[in-house]
């Protein structure tokens, strides 16, 4: 069973898609730790994430790169944001993307395009977001926790730009698959966007027999 999990910055799609994994004894990929490796890589390299060139030489970073803390930074998930724009970097991390999808037994995959681009054929979708000022404040409050000194009207600020990106990027720009299940978990904790999230999974289960 293969499970599409897509969402804009901040939704709670990559906790969701962990305890969705969790659930149904799969493996899971969060396939925007792709694109911060890449993003991070072109720091490293010195070069410019809006740069297509660098963008895609560092997409030949290290596969120790993935367990680096240093991609979770908020830094690093804006410059994953500017090199997800190149539709050669989006070209070169396709095919890890599809093959962890197609995996015997399947899995469960997070990200922006997953259920449009990489799994159209994920036996369930979903869509989740929140409104920007939630993401904003979730987004803020867990920054904030980790002692970074920064206003929740920049962070907002931030997210507002990287929606405008990820919507509007010409290649696999963010979408909700016409099939997938609109989860907005604005007004929700996370025990309840799973109940909900599960309820869609196995009746799209049911539906396929």
């Amino acid at each position: 069973m293969i499970i599409a999990v897509d969402g804009p910055t901040a939704s709670g799609k990559g906790t969701l898609a962990r305890q969705l994994a969790d659930h149904y004894g799969l493996p899971v990929l969060d396939t925007g730790l792709l694109y911060r490796a890449v993003g991070y890589q072109t720091q490293l390299n010195h070069g410019d994430a809006d740069n297509a060139a660098d963008a895609l030489a560092a997409c030949d970073f290290p596969v120790s790169l993935l367990d680096d803390p240093a991609l979770r930074y908020e830094t690093t998930g804006g410059l994953a944001s500017r090199v997800s724009v190149h539709p050669a970097v989006r070209a070169a991390l396709f095919q890890r993307q599809v093959d962890f999808a197609n995996q015997p037994g399947g899995a469960v995959l997070d990200g922006r395009d997953i259920g449009t681009v990489i799994a159209p054929h994920a036996d369930a979708k979903l869509f989740v977001t929140a409104s920007p000022e939630e993401r904003a404040r979730r987004r803020h409050a867990e920054m904030r926790g980790r002692g970074v000194d920064v206003t929740y009207d920049a962070v907002l600020a931030d997210v507002h730009a990287r929606d405008a990106r990820d919507t509007g990027r010409a290649d696999a720009p963010l979408l909700r698959a016409t099939d997938a299940l609109l989860l907005d978990n604005t007004g929700m904790d996370k025990d309840a966007a799973l109940a909900a999230a599960i309820a869609f999974v196995e009746e799209r289960r049911a539906h396929r027999g």
